[in-house]
């Protein structure tokens, strides 16, 4: 049984509860246990996997960005999106379910277990990486 933590940039309560119930039910259904930590916000969740990195088998980033008036959405997307990225080419087995969307409605939609899940998407792509992990590794 693997050991996965979700790491949530919690700012949308609503949309991230719907994002860990589909991750939980993922990684569950797959036998698999988890613990769950809540950042400041999108830009600190790499930097929580890779202090946690020696204590965990797989990792799940969760949160949501929704565009604004300013250039910070490309800031905050892009740079948690490379600091994931490179986290996973050190070879961690992390699914990235942070998303980035231009209004609330499009995050409903993907955050729902019942829609597209993407918070189940992101566990079953850790869980997945964790496999080659364990080939390969």
């Amino acid at each position: 049984m693997a050991r996965i933590l979700i790491v949530e940039a919690r700012f949308y309560d609503h949309l991230n509860d719907l994002l860990l119930a589909g991750t939980r039910a993922a990684i569950e259904a797959a036998g698999h246990g988890h613990e769950t930590v809540t950042v400041p916000g999108a830009l600190e969740v790499p930097g929580a996997i890779a202090l946690a990195a020696d204590h965990y088998d797989g990792f799940v980033a969760l949160g949501v960005v929704i565009r604004g008036e300013t250039y910070h959405f490309e800031i905050v997307a892009g740079e948690s999106a490379r600091g994931i990225m490179a986290l996973t080419m050190d070879g961690l087995a992390i699914g990235n379910g942070i998303l980035t969307v231009e209004n609330e409605a499009q995050a409903l939609v993907r955050a729902d277990p019942a829609q597209k899940d993407k918070g189940g998407e992101a566990a079953k792509a850790a869980l997945a990486m964790l496999e080659l992990q364990q080939r390969f590794g």
